[in-house]
């Protein structure tokens, strides 16, 4: 899975990817039961979007559950307010980028480069969500 700057982005390829892993699903007749969504914040403060979309409510997918049921196939379907799916982005569940690659809820505090990051993050202002939108 791709990370991508913007959430349009990540929703298209999301879909994208569910039509690629579903091939046997005619246009009319796609059906998804579940949107899933993660934010990350790079070390260099970029916030960056993943996205995915499940068959099923009950399937377990990599990244957080946001909408089952109708309100995930209207996202699917492109009829979503990209403000208010990022209004209502819970931040505790944002990762953060400590170590290329290595993305955790927050810094390691118990490490130098962890409290360098820790200090990086608050020097860019990307603990503040509410500026970020």
């Amino acid at each position: 899975m791709s990370m991508f700057s913007t959430l349009e982005e990540a929703i298209d390829n999301a879909r994208e990817e569910f039509l690629a892993n579903n091939p046997d699903l005619d246009d009319d007749e796609v059906s998804v039961g579940q949107f899933n969504l993660q934010k990350y914040v790079m070390q260099d403060g970029e916030i960056m979007w993943q996205a995915e979309f499940l068959a099923d409510e009950s399937d377990d997918g990599e990244l957080s559950p946001i909408r089952t049921g109708e309100a995930a196939q209207a996202i699917f379907d492109g009829d979503f307010d990209e403000v208010e799916i990022r209004q209502e982005w819970m931040p505790e569940n944002t990762l953060h980028e400590w170590d290329e690659g290595e993305f955790q809820l927050e810094a390691p505090l118990d490490t130098e480069e962890g409290q360098a990051v820790a200090q990086e993050w608050e020097d860019s202002g990307s603990n503040n969500e509410s500026d970020r939108w």
